[in-house]
C-alpha cells in the first residue's frame, strides 16, 4: 500500500465460529501480506496430495515471478536458522511447513513454495471465497517486486482462509513460536492457531481463539503505518494488535450479538 507520511490503515474482522455477523473495521482494505501468506502456502501444500514426508533437496535459489533471473532468499531478514544449518542436505516438505509457520522461516516457505506452485496457492485462495488476497510470488523476489508484483491480504480474507484450514493444519499454527500480536494479548495458556507477519511499515496477525468459557472465535487484524518497526518483538504496531486481542477476548461472551457501537469502541479504546 501507498499512504502518505504519517498515515495508518487498520483493519480488523472478528467472529465466532459457525453463522454469526461479524465485527469489522475496513475488513476489505489490501495490505501487503507479509508472513500471513504462509498460511496459504501451508493449506496449498496439504491439499495437493504429496507425500509430505519424501525428502527435497534443501538449496537457495527459486525461479522469479517475473520469468527473469533467478533469486535467493536473504538470510539476515529470516527469523529461523534451522533450514539454512540444512542447506545441501534433505529435508521433508512437512519439516519444511513446520518451520515455515512455526518459526516464520523464508527460506522454508519459498522451498514449500516452489514444490507446491503459485496456482495451487491461488486455488486455496479461491475456495477460501477471499475476495483481494493473491500470494503472486515468493519471499525476496526483488525482480517481481519491483515490476509491482506484491502479495496482498484484507483481514476478512485471512479470517475466511483461516476458518476454512482443517484441525491439523491449525495444530501446526497453535505451535507458533511468535507468542506476540493476538497471543500476547490473551491470559496465558489460552490455546490460539495463529500466524503473525511483519515488516517496516506492516504488522498482521490473524488465528482461532480457543476460550474454555466461550465458543471459539476468528480474529485477523492488519496494520500498515508508522508504528510498525519490522522488528519481531518490541513493536508498537505489536503492542497495538495485542490490546485489540485483549479488548475482544474481554467481550468474548457477547461476540456476534455486541452492537456495533461496542465492536467500534473496542477498537478505538486499543488505538488510544
Amino acid at each position: 500500500m501507498n499512504l502518505p507520511p504519517g498515515a495508518s490503515v487498520l483493519s480488523v474482522h472478528v467472529a465466532p465460529l459457525g453463522a454469526a455477523p461479524a465485527r469489522t473495521l475496513n475488513p476489505d482494505t489490501p495490505h501487503l501480506a507479509a508472513s500471513t501468506m504462509k498460511v496459504a502456502v501451508l493449506a496449498a501444500l496439504h491439499r495437493s496430495g504429496r507425500d509430505l514426508d519424501t525428502p527435497v533437496p534443501v538449496d537457495n535459489s527459486f525461479a522469479s515471478a517475473t520469468y527473469g533471473p533467478r533469486f535467493a532468499v536473504v538470510r539476515e531478514r529470516d527469523d529461523d536458522p534451522a533450514p539454512w544449518q540444512a542447506l545441501g542436505t534433505e529435508r521433508t516438505l512437512r519439516w519444511l511447513s513446520e518451520r515455515m509457520i512455526v518459526h516464520s522461516s523464508n527460506l522454508a516457505t519459498n522451498l514449500c513454495l516452489a514444490h507446491v506452485g503459485l496456482d495451487a496457492v491461488a486455488e486455496v485462495w479461491r475456495l477460501a471465497r477471499a475476495r483481494h488476497s493473491a500470494t503472486r510470488r515468493g519471499i525476496d523476489d526483488l525482480g517481481a517486486q519491483a515490476a509491482g508484483i506484491v502479495n496482498v491480504v484484507t483481514a476478512a480474507d485471512l479470517a475466511r482462509l483461516l476458518r476454512r484450514l482443517q484441525p491439523e493444519l491449525l495444530d501446526v499454527l497453535a505451535a507458533n513460536a511468535h507468542r506476540v500480536d493476538l497471543a500476547a494479548g490473551l491470559p496465558p495458556g489460552t490455546r490460539v492457531a495463529f500466524k503473525n507477519g511483519w515488516l517496516p511499515g506492516v504488522r498482521h496477525s490473524g488465528g482461532i481463539v480457543y476460550p474454555q468459557d466461550a465458543p471459539p472465535y476468528s480474529i485477523a487484524v492488519c496494520y500498515t503505518g508508522p508504528l510498525a518497526t519490522g522488528h519481531a518483538v518490541d513493536d508498537p504496531a505489536a503492542r497495538l494488535l495485542a490490546r485489540i486481542s485483549a479488548a475482544y477476548w474481554a467481550r468474548r461472551h457477547t461476540l456476534g450479538r455486541e452492537p456495533p457501537a461496542g465492536h467500534t469502541s473496542a477498537v478505538r479504546a486499543a488505538e488510544g
